[in-house]
């Protein structure tokens, strides 16, 4: 502390301890003050800062106090003004009002310093009082606000950079059907103002709230950015991205798919935890949907049948979400072509009219047209199928299911070394996919379809490791090292595929299962053959 005459100087440890103190040493001020003659009142102002300080006996100087003074010279009597520094570390730690004053020339400062006021007249307050704003409901799939990103550059011309990032995240996820999205226009209204994410959540009616901050040193920029649970403020994910800034749209596109394919897991696993905890019978029909793909993500036989009572539960709690229909259609392929658990013609037939259900509820619902064309994949309509899919990833890039459809498609159509790329996209698009297993069959048969049978056995042990009980792998990783002469371990494989999936042995060697072209299934045989298979 160091008194300075009329006033004093004080070092808090936190910017958020220093807003709080001012808040309420003025606030005090106005309460002694009541009832006294404007002439007679005393009134103080105030100005905070962070910034390196040195302290002595008795005394306190440096950068970051003449700063300090500056901004307190620039407070409207009774008033409080800070810089953006002390803004962006305690705007979502302390509940205040605060009007932005822009870039201010403060004498003997070399550069310019952003400065806000922070709103504490009584008078000011209760002029326009706001109304109590009753909560929004929630709509029945998860729901996010991407707030503006704080600019911590002190450069305005980087604001562009910081809001086109924002609005780009905005319209990406957007695209994603299982998420309902709020608009910019709204989502902005919070630009410059410190908000509780509570408050956003209440308001905007969204679970989620997405916030971060960029900031900019030479031809480097930095994004921060975490998203948080509205209703608790507990973080779901956070992340850093550091980019170079030689090309600025490029970069912005580069951080925007970046940021979108993070979020969009990270918000169905927060979702998925949820449904999970929630019990049996208080479910509505987005956590019983949730809960059928915790089960289908299991890949056994057994929690396949358990996932599709969840998703005929959710059909009957709500007839007109879509996403139940398609899952239910993907659970049924999966029953016949895994586990033959259903006639494949039934399953076949079944899966379309479930899928094209969904189409028609929502025509522009990506993952719905991508299950119908997977249902037509299922009937070795390889054509039909892709334009559906081509489609589905037009309304929705990123979108992980409609890579990992194409890329199966691509992979039986003849076109393996696209299918495996497709593949990939979509376990980078989201690495917790409920079809993993799946994904993992398939990139270990593209591998065999393109001659590389040492990465296909890889991909099968891969499979193996993550889901030791599906059966429907070792028919690849025989065939694979059959066609590489390692007869031992080939015959090895082949009597686990022979016993531990013979109704699926039967359906994909003995006979040709639809989407098989002929030369593909001949590849498969032959490789079997050179593992001990007598036919």
């Amino acid at each position: 502390m160091k008194n300075t005459g009329d006033g004093f100087l004080a070092e808090f440890p936190s910017a958020v301890e220093a807003v709080r103190a001012a808040i309420q040493f003025q606030a005090r001020i106005n309460e002694l003050a009541i009832g006294d003659a404007e002439e007679s009142r005393i009134l103080f102002r105030v100005g905070l800062n962070i910034g390196d300080v040195i302290v002595e006996a008795h005394d306190i100087f440096g950068d970051g106090v003449n700063i300090a003074a500056r901004l307190e010279g620039i407070a409207e009597p009774g008033g409080i003004c800070i810089s953006q520094t002390v803004f962006n570390h305690a705007r979502n730690k302390v509940a205040f009002d605060v009007e932005e004053a822009g870039e201010q020339i403060l004498k003997n400062i070399a550069r310019p310093v952003h400065v806000y006021r922070i709103i504490i007249d009584p008078v000011r307050r209760t002029a326009t009082p706001k109304p109590d704003v009753p909560a929004l409901s929630l709509p029945d799939k998860p729901s996010v606000a991407v707030l503006p990103l704080t600019n911590m550059s002190g450069d305005p011309e980087q604001e562009f950079v910081s809001d086109g990032i924002a609005e780009d995240v905005i319209t990406a996820l957007s695209r994603y059907p299982s998420l309902f999205v709020i608009a910019r226009n709204s989502s902005f209204t919070y630009k410059g103002r410190a908000v509780d994410v509570r408050q956003v959540g209440r308001e905007l009616g969204v679970r989620y709230v997405l916030e971060g901050s960029v900031r900019k040193a030479g031809n480097r920029i930095r994004v921060t950015a975490q998203l948080i649970e509205a209703a608790t403020s507990n973080h779901v994910w956070a992340e850093r991205y550091d980019r170079d800034l030689a090309d600025v749209f490029a970069m912005q596109d580069e951080l925007t798919e970046a940021l979108t394919t993070a979020l969009a897991p990270a918000i169905a696993d927060a979702e998925l935890r949820r449904a999970m905890r929630r019990p049996p019978g208080s479910l509505d029909a987005w956590a019983a949907y949730q809960r059928g793909l915790w089960h289908l993500s299991k890949a056994t036989a057994d929690d396949d049948e358990t996932a599709e009572k969840f998703f005929r539960q959710a059909i009957e709690l709500d007839p007109t979400f879509g996403g139940s229909y398609s899952a239910l259609a993907l659970y049924q392929l999966q029953a016949a072509a895994l586990y033959q658990k259903i006639d494949l013609r039934d399953a076949q037939h079944s899966a379309e009219t479930l899928a094209r259900r969904a189409v028609a509820l929502d025509g522009a619902d990506a993952e719905a047209r991508s299950c119908l064309g997977w249902a037509l994949q299922a009937r070795g309509e390889a054509y039909d199928a892709l334009a559906e899919i081509e489609q589905a990833l037009s309304m929705s890039p990123n979108l992980a299911i409609a890579h990992g459809h194409r890329g199966a498609t691509l992979i039986f159509a003849r076109r393996p070394k696209e299918g495996l790329a497709a593949l990939n996209a979509c376990l980078r698009f989201d690495p917790r996919d409920p079809y993993l297993a799946v994904r993992l069959l398939h990139i270990a048969c593209g591998h065999y379809f393109c001659g590389e049978y040492e990465a296909s056995i890889e991909a099968a042990k891969r499979l193996i490791l993550s889901y030791p009980e599906f059966p429907m792998i070792y028919r690849w990783s025989a065939a694979a090292l059959g066609q590489l002469g390692r007869t031992t371990e080939a015959k090895e494989e082949l009597e686990k595929a022979i016993s531990r999936a013979p109704g699926a042995f039967d359906m994909y060697v003995r006979k040709r299962a639809p989407w098989f072209r002929p030369e593909d299934h001949a590849h498969l045989v032959e490789g079997l053959c050179k593992a001990g298979w007598k036919g």
